[in-house]
């Protein structure tokens, strides 16, 4: 926990250099990473490759109705192999739609599927009798080397995580969701790539109350189960409403596709739910926490919105007042903000 927490702070220590910058130092380990988790299974998989029929999904279906309650526990384990992808939509501003396909289909997904099934053919050269199979078909002298670019790869997956924070709270500010807060653009090129200090902090807070709270990893799991599946859960549902309300669907196609993507999210989120006590909880209240925050800020922003929409005047009622009778005017330019286009602001009145 002590080296975690070290971790951690440095961390959330280097993003004030904007995305780019600890890009310059991630990217080129992340790729190294993936190269080689690819090329460790690679070398199981000549030795057995029937592990690809793995790839047919009748195998999933046929366990599923052959066992039926062991599947159901199953697959909540299971879905923390593709736990992480959500965070590709979240950092589209920060990257682009282009780099992030392009790095998913030219190396993640090829090098994943390889070493997946490179674990599945040492499982089975094994006898089944393996405990940790990702580490231990890496023997000799590539077990070392492996341990150390899986501790990197960790701490360079919460990047991906700790950016996407910084997009989707923009965006929340923009929406008036949130109150507003500091904003530094860490890049001349890409308007996406942001950097939140209060953000920022807060985040450390919580992630290192959590490792402190949990102590392992594996705990954290559920946790982070629940959050992932009910992420995508929430994403079909606003997908939806996009395909209705802005690409302007017809609304049985856009039913059937929605019903489709939410069966699949449904099966997932219900075998991550079960999981709650399990720490699972502290997701849910998180989400929660964050719920009832955007909430009383929205709520109250309305309340505060209507009251002084009361007191203020229509600019064009204002204007005709002020052509019938000039205020006394000094030297300079005066800015007055409003996010009400149609009504003079408040401070603007206080100054005539």
């Amino acid at each position: 926990v002590p080296l975690t927490l070290l971790i951690l702070a440095v961390l959330f220590a280097v993003q004030r250099f904007g995305t780019g910058g600890v890009g310059l130092v991630f990217g080129p380990v992340t790729a190294i990473w993936f190269l080689a988790i690819g090329l460790s299974g690679l070398k199981h998989i000549i030795a057995d490759p029937e592990i690809l029929w793995a790839i047919s999904p009748h195998y999933i279906v046929a366990f599923f109705i052959n066992s039926p309650d062991v599947s159901f526990v199953t697959v909540g384990a299971v879905f923390l192999a593709v736990t992480g992808a959500e965070a590709l939509y979240a950092d589209l501003g920060h990257f682009g739609r282009k780099p992030i396909v392009l790095a998913w289909l030219a190396i993640v997904f090829p090098c994943l599927l390889l070493n997946y099934a490179g674990q599945g053919a040492y499982v089975l050269a094994k006898g089944g009798t393996v405990g940790h199979p990702f580490f231990e078909m890496n023997e000799g002298w590539a077990l070392v080397p492996m341990v150390v670019l899986a501790t990197a790869a960790t701490v360079i997956a919460s990047q991906a995580v700790i950016s996407g924070a910084y997009s989707l709270t923009r965006q929340a500010v923009q929406l008036n969701m949130l109150p507003r807060l500091e904003i530094l653009h860490t890049s001349e090129k890409q308007s996406g790539q942001v950097y939140m200090p209060r953000v920022n902090m807060l985040l450390a807070l919580v992630v290192m109350l959590l490792v402190v709270g949990f102590g392992e990893s594996s705990k954290l799991a559920s946790a982070y189960g629940i959050s992932v599946t009910g992420n995508m859960l929430v994403t079909t549902t606003l997908l939806f409403i996009v395909m209705t309300r802005i690409w302007r669907w017809n609304i049985w196609p856009a039913v059937a596709l929605t019903v489709v993507f939410a069966l699949i999210d449904i099966g997932f989120f219900a075998s991550n739910i079960v999981k709650v006590f399990e720490g699972g909880w502290a997701s849910l209240a998180v989400a929660f926490a964050i719920i009832l925050g955007m909430w009383t800020w929205v709520r109250g922003s309305r309340y505060l919105f209507d009251k002084t929409r009361r007191n203020e005047i229509p600019l064009d009622f204002l204007a005709a007042n002020l052509l019938k009778k000039k205020p006394q005017l000094v030297s300079g330019t005066a800015v007055f903000l409003t996010s009400d286009p149609l009504s003079a602001p408040t401070a603007l009145m206080h100054s005539l």
